[in-house]
């Protein structure tokens, strides 16, 4: 019979993913996550296999607390092109604010290219967002407050690559005219 986890989990994977968020994944050790999270080296790989499988589940956890309530929270109170302008308003003022980035765009900067495996996990949390913003168009394609005229998925990768640039320009100019004025041009190609 296995025995009970002697660590509060949501405990250790908040810890965790602030490491990761903080550090990055490769100048975070298993080392340096055991001891941040309070556990031995044969707890964590009992509890989480490995570093790869941790990083995803911090991840998730990362995007639940953010981008998919902020998602499920715009989807269910905002007429779909509120929904995209709310979206973007929320991520300058979260980029101005977050000091750390989005742990989202930091691994794929620093993962994706190199570790196929992350990369996948990485380009599957995008689709996610890309997802929202296709909704979202096509609903206010329906509703005439987003052009006809434009190709709805294209329009979805164009806003998830402004929210990559943003998230990633914000890192090294955190200057709120400029990325509000980056914002409101890809709000102009609603039109």
């Amino acid at each position: 019979m296995p025995r009970p986890r002697a660590f509060d989990e949501d405990r250790v994977l908040e810890a965790a993913m602030h490491r990761f968020w903080q550090h990055g994944y490769a100048a975070t050790s298993v080392r340096d996550l055991g001891q941040v999270m309070g556990i031995g080296q044969a707890s964590f790989y009992n509890a989480f296999g490995d570093k790869r499988r941790l990083f995803a589940r911090c991840l998730d956890r990362y995007l639940d607390m953010g981008m998919r309530a902020r998602i499920a929270r715009l989807e269910a109170e905002l007429a779909p092109r509120q929904a995209i302008e709310t979206m973007l308003q929320e991520i300058v003022a979260r980029s101005l604010r977050d000091r750390l980035g989005c742990l989202l765009v930091n691994s794929a900067l620093e993962l994706a290219p190199h570790d196929r495996e992350v990369g996948q996990v990485v380009a599957a949390r995008l689709a996610e967002l890309e997802g929202f913003f296709g909704r979202a168009i096509r609903g206010g394609q329906r509703d005439g407050s987003v052009s006809a005229a434009r190709d709805p998925d294209d329009l979805a990768r164009l806003l998830v690559a402004l929210v990559m640039g943003l998230r990633v320009l914000s890192r090294g100019r955190a200057d709120r005219a400029l990325l509000e004025g980056a914002a409101r041009q890809g709000l102009v190609l609603l039109d």
